[in-house]
């Protein structure tokens, strides 16, 4: 399963970053090979300054060895060995009319003493942050999403879009992070369902993601913005940020690891601001996405 997902991730990455490419029209992505002397390694590929993207990174990395102490007593385990591959993108476009995209695929498996698989599962999801809100682009990205899930079990949509919208939530805040999208962890085998089961399910989500994504972009990008509109950008931006340096397990299991801190922080953005006890004006589109991100929306 390991060599078969991590196949079908290193496609992924190719299909991806060949298509932003040719939405960008100007930015191509920069590929970096790396190895981790614990075991194992990734290949990170990261575009900036482009004509749509400001700046984005599109990674894949399979790693392996023995499960830190640090992850042993998040997991409840003793000494084992593991393994960990996935897909991880954030997309941060310039036009603050075009959202911001997250998106991650994984497949995890501890091993016993003789080798043998003591667990294995996966997870992953994506999700849309907007900085002006348009509806139509938050239901065509819930729509693509709940076709994917549809697809396997009906309960999978309502589901991982609630975890979602549990989990990409900056509490200090009391906000989202964004609109949502989809969210699941721990996939694991069952009566119900095989691994395999739970393998065309990820697969099925990480094919529509381009789908998800791509029609938005191109309705977006070349809508005229102010310097007003930039700087409210920068400021939601900063939760982004908070979100991912406080929160996000991904980031935290990254750095606990001694994973590759480029790849780990690839996902903060270039240009931020933090105002000082800032709040948009009343009645404003700035204002409308406050008051949506206070409570999770049912889009479709």
């Amino acid at each position: 399963m390991k060599d078969k997902f991590y196949q079908y991730i290193q496609n992924l990455q190719d299909q991806i970053t060949s298509k932003l490419e040719s939405i960008d029209g100007h930015a191509k992505f920069q590929e970096d090979l790396w190895k981790r002397p614990e075991g194992g390694g990734g290949r990170t590929r990261v575009i900036e300054n482009g004509n749509v993207f400001e700046k984005g990174g599109v990674n894949i990395s399979g790693v392996h060895g023995k499960l830190p102490k640090s992850m042993q007593t998040y997991f409840k385990v003793g000494d084992v060995d593991f393994f960990a591959c996935g897909l991880s993108l954030v997309l941060h476009p310039k036009n603050p009319m075009v959202p911001t995209v997250h998106a991650n695929w994984r497949y995890f498996e501890m091993y016993d003493d003789a080798g043998e698989i003591i667990d294995s599962w996966f997870g992953g999801g994506q999700d849309l942050t907007p900085y002006y809100l348009f509806d139509e682009d938050a239901i065509h990205f819930h729509q693509t999403c709940k076709t994917a899930c549809d697809k396997h079990d009906p309960e999978f949509y309502p589901n991982y879009k609630k975890r979602c919208d549990e989990y990409f939530y900056n509490a200090h805040r009391n906000e989202g992070r964004g609109i949502g999208g989809l969210f699941f962890d721990y996939c694991k085998a069952t009566q119900s369902k095989s691994m395999e089961n739970w393998y065309n399910f990820v697969t099925e989500v990480g094919d529509s993601f381009l789908e998800a994504y791509v029609p938005i972009v191109e309705r977006r990008k070349d809508l005229p913005y102010t310097t007003a509109q930039r700087n409210w950008q920068e400021i939601r931006r900063g939760r982004y940020v908070e979100f991912n340096l406080v929160h996000d397990k991904g980031t935290l299991f990254g750095l606990k690891t001694n994973g590759r801190i480029e790849s780990i922080l690839m996902s903060l953005p270039p240009h931020v601001q933090w105002v000082y006890d800032h709040h948009p004006e009343q009645g404003s589109d700035e204002e409308k996405l406050i008051q949506t991100l206070q409570e999770p929306k049912k889009w479709i």
